[in-house]
């Protein structure tokens, strides 16, 4: 989904930057508070951005002047919120624009707003509606990971639309030629978080209580008492 130079008029450039900022702002405000309450999260923190950049790195031709690809943003944004993994992505579209020619300067805005923010919040709402209804964290990571991929392809279509045609029929041929790469690359992310997250269910589980504003349990406490006669 990065929109490359040349693609957006600046009218809508600027526009998107504006409403882009403010995320990318609190979220490095967030990064800096979460690692110097938790410094064992640099590690996550770490690892969330090289989902971001491996992922969004595997690009496939699409809609001209874009691209499709997995986003790496769903498990960023189940552990740290919207505004952390817009700023993860910033750092990572911008290197990739800088060196890989992959998205452009001018339109990091829209890029940032489709990948880093609209798309994560969907996954977010996902994941706390069905962690409400008792779903496990794996399950409720891989539909996560699915839709904030998915509606990050949904955000580009509009904005491509919003640029070139503002028509339904603009916006039909934007989704349906994304749809033809997207959808499977959708599954096969919400799979590889699905079985990262399994794991860390098993091996890690205190990373999920930290990195949603939760204190570790304490494995004693699990244990059972012993009682005196």
């Amino acid at each position: 989904m990065h929109i490359m130079e040349g693609f957006l008029d600046w009218q809508w450039c600027v526009l998107w930057f504006i409403l882009a900022l403010p995320f990318v702002i609190l979220g490095a405000k967030k990064i800096v508070e979460l690692i110097r309450e938790h410094p064992d999260q640099k590690m996550t923190v770490a690892l969330s951005g090289a989902f971001i950049f491996l992922l969004s790195s595997l690009k496939l031709p699409s809609v001209t002047g874009s691209s499709s690809h997995p986003t790496g943003t769903g498990f960023s944004a189940v552990m740290y919120g919207v505004s952390v993994t817009a700023f993860l992505a910033t750092i990572v579209l911008i290197f990739q624009a800088l060196l890989l020619a992959h998205g452009g300067l001018t339109t990091l805005g829209a890029n940032i707003f489709s990948m880093g923010i609209a798309g994560p919040f969907i996954g977010l709402v996902i994941w706390r509606l069905l962690l409400k209804g008792n779903l496990s964290i794996p399950v409720s990571m891989f539909f996560a990971a699915l839709f904030a991929d998915l509606f990050t392809y949904v955000v580009t279509a509009i904005q491509m639309t919003f640029n070139h045609g503002q028509s339904v029929d603009a916006l039909v041929a934007f989704l349906t030629n994304y749809a033809a790469t997207q959808l499977p690359l959708a599954v096969m992310e919400a799979v590889l978080f699905f079985m990262f997250a399994t794991y860390l269910v098993r091996n890690r589980p205190e990373i999920f209580e930290i990195a949603q504003g939760m204190e570790p349990k304490d494995p004693k406490e699990d244990e059972p008492k012993e009682v005196s006669a």
